[in-house]
């Protein structure tokens, strides 16, 4: 099992974790060249298959088991009036995925995910980052750990997701930490803020990342991050160590792991986005990781939703790689195939 022991080794993981299996990939894009279609007429699709491949080590993956995570916590900086719901909506929510009634839990039911929850000290909010860190580097490693602790190794797929009220205005602050630019660009609506409520933002967020300036890319996610961002990671390390793909979710569940990306941008390399979120930071953050998502469904409402929604599209990509024949098997010509 990975064990998590300091901040400042996480970079050092790209070198060591599994890389992408070129042999499998290019196994994987041999047949698709033999398969019953105009090359690259499946477009993203074929490259999803590609992906698979790479990071299965099999030339015709398969997703027998997919899993879901969504991680929970609450936050310190909802003391600047950040959000319009108050904190105990985090466990009440909790209580609605536990329970069924949640989107994340008929999107998994229809893709075919197995969900769970994990709560993380919803009783004990970080601190408020505007007055020092949101957390130490114990309490960043041992919420890492638990997000680690959480994956099923059995999984062929991860779907990664979160909730936490006042997370939107994390997001904003690590992203704005890590990649630059104007804060405004980074700040959206989250749960519904009206324009006051933005402003309160991006004076907070601006208050933090001028007490928590020069900080390398672990140390954003330990002072300005919260429980649920630290075990993203720690989930996506793990799921990195056993070969598994993960799929992110939307803004906040992708600038949780844009923290590995800032540490060393290999670290995200079997990652997907499930959704381009319509919080306007996400298009911005995608273009800053050089990601494309697979969805565009101006969704944003967290919970991994996107991601699980995504995991269809991802079956369905592999149902063609895998399921179709092959010109030999079809007896089709292939030049006639091909129209020409």
């Amino acid at each position: 099992m990975m064990k998590f022991t300091a901040l400042s080794a996480i970079a050092d993981l790209a070198k060591t974790l599994p890389q992408a299996d070129q042999a499998a990939s290019d196994a994987a894009f041999a047949r698709q060249n033999r398969l019953t279609k105009p090359l690259g007429s499946l477009g993203r699709l074929e490259e999803l298959a590609l992906f698979m491949a790479s990071w299965r080590g099999l030339a015709q993956p398969t997703i027998t088991k997919a899993q879901a995570i969504v991680f929970a916590g609450n936050h310190g900086i909802c003391a600047q009036g950040v959000n319009p719901y108050p904190q105990e909506v985090t466990a009440q929510m909790v209580g609605n995925f536990q329970a069924g009634g949640a989107a994340i839990n008929q999107l998994c039911r229809a893709n075919g995910a197995d969900l769970s929850v994990v709560a993380l000290e919803l009783d004990r909010p970080t601190a408020d980052f505007t007055a020092g860190p949101a957390m130490t580097e114990a309490e960043t490693l041992a919420a890492m750990q638990t997000g680690a602790d959480a994956v099923d190794v059995a999984a062929d797929v991860l779907i990664l997701g979160e909730m936490g009220i006042g997370n939107s205005t994390v997001a904003a602050a690590m992203t704005s930490a890590l990649f630059g630019g104007a804060v405004a660009d980074w700040v959206g609506p989250g749960t519904g803020a009206d324009s006051d409520g933005i402003k309160r933002k991006i004076a907070a967020i601006e208050k933090g990342l001028a007490r928590h300036d020069g900080l390398s890319a672990m140390g954003v996610l330990a002072a300005l991050g919260g429980r649920e961002q630290a075990a993203i990671c720690g989930a996506v390390l793990a799921a990195r160590a056993a070969r598994i793909p993960v799929i992110l979710d939307g803004f906040i569940c992708t600038a949780a792991a844009s923290a590995l990306y800032a540490a060393d941008p290999a670290l995200l390399d079997h990652c997907l986005v499930g959704h381009c979120s319509a919080e306007p930071g996400h298009r911005k953050l995608l273009a800053s990781l050089n990601k494309r998502a697979v969805l565009n469904f101006d969704m944003r409402l967290g919970e991994g939703s996107g991601a699980a929604l995504a995991l269809g599209i991802l079956r369905a990509a592999l149902e063609c790689h895998n399921g179709m024949a092959t010109f030999g098997e079809a007896g089709v010509s292939e030049s006639e195939a091909s129209g020409a």
